[in-house]
């Protein structure tokens, strides 16, 4: 009896670690599949780190169990290496030095949700906004890169938030992807920085309420860097939403509905973001600087956004940080959807990443140099 327990056992742990490895196998094809036609897998894709994991513990499993088994989830991960290189940084983690070296230049990217924090209260915002730019200044960045920015040049409910840096970062450029009244109310992406800007501009994306890829041409020294910056189509979760995906935790008797509702908004902003990967690579290899993208890509390091993205780019948590690198908290704890990726012309110094609890994304800083 207990032999044939150990032989249903092991066969269904066959089974299990087949479609584990099958499903990683698809995953590691996203780079490869524009998701503005092959937008399913981009759902799989959200998995990849879990089936990373499940892989890892079928390998350990077989190898005490049966180690001739342990060379399915091995050459699944073999094959996916690309996967494993961009899910998972193996760098010791160094403490950040504050004080900064010339000719480096510090980067800051942030997601800044609004500036309206984590708890959406109109009574905390105007405290909340204070708090968020002192945080960004404390580290004294050269250059700052905000997503989910706003800005109004009158009195009313929306605030001066340009004037909480423009103080320190005379030189700037807004996108101002969304605007109502006279000035009444501005938002997008934002480039401020100390050294100044010779030429900037933006490049639209299509469809409706689409935001844009900003970029800033500054001047340091002698040189001239080339910094972009954008917010990729998101989900566009509503607090409904948030709602629905509880349901679906808890398989509320409403799953099915709930589903559907969150998979057509999924499987829109995959399509979106394919899109906008190809207009993002395309100002990229225009650029006649040497340059830098960053921001909230909204897509996970194995996906076609990434990849299509960075190309041979260096990426700055890569290069310098530790372990899965999450950036978004709202969610899973392994979506990293933030990123700084400069060329191969620069030097990445050092790295880190900032939680102030003050927006549902992680602030990164970076300190770079261009190669002499």
């Amino acid at each position: 009896m207990a032999s044939i327990f150990r032989s249903v056992t092991k066969r269904v742990f066959v089974v299990l670690n087949s479609i584990a490895a099958t499903c990683f196998l698809i995953t590691a094809l996203a780079p490869y599949l524009n998701p503005a036609k092959w937008w399913p897998i981009g759902f799989l894709g959200l998995a990849a780190p879990y089936l990373v994991m499940l892989l890892i513990f079928f390998f350990l499993f077989w190898l005490i169990v049966k180690p001739l088994y342990c060379l399915l989830p091995l050459v699944a991960l073999t094959i996916g290496w690309q996967q494993l290189a961009s899910l998972f940084a193996l760098h010791a983690k160094d403490t950040f030095t504050s004080v900064k070296v010339e000719p480096r230049i510090r980067l800051v990217d942030w997601n800044v949700g609004s500036l309206v924090g984590l708890s959406k209260g109109k009574d905390k915002q105007k405290l909340i906004r204070t708090q968020l730019a002192g945080v960004v200044k404390e580290v004294e960045p050269d250059i700052i890169c905000l997503q989910e920015f706003n800005h109004s040049n009158t009195q009313g409910p929306h605030a001066d938030n340009i004037g909480l840096f423009k103080k320190d970062y005379p030189h700037y450029y807004f996108s101002k992807d969304y605007t109502k009244g006279n000035g009444y109310f501005m938002y997008g992406s934002i480039i401020f920085s100390k050294y100044p800007i010779i030429h900037s501009g933006k490049v639209q994306y299509p469809g409706k309420r689409a935001e844009s890829l900003i970029y800033a041409d500054i001047v340091k020294d002698d040189d001239t860097v080339r910094i972009f910056t954008t917010h990729l189509q998101s989900f566009r979760f509503s607090d409904t939403d948030y709602h629905d995906i509880e349901k679906i935790r808890q398989q509320d008797k409403e799953l099915f509905d709930a589903s559907k509702s969150l998979i057509k908004k999924m499987r829109l902003a995959f399509v979106r973001r394919g899109i906008q990967a190809d207009i993002v690579r395309a100002a990229l290899d225009k650029s006649p600087y040497p340059s830098v993208i960053c921001g909230d890509f909204n897509d996970v390091p194995n996906s076609y956004t990434y990849f299509h993205i960075r190309g041979k780019r260096q990426d700055v948590f890569l290069e310098k940080g530790f372990g899965i690198g999450r950036t978004y908290i709202a969610m899973a704890p392994t979506l990293r959807i933030d990123y700084i990726l400069p060329d191969n012309h620069f030097f990445i110094h050092q790295f880190d990443m900032v939680d102030e609890d003050l927006s549902d994304h992680l602030m990164l800083v970076a300190d770079i140099s261009l190669k002499k």
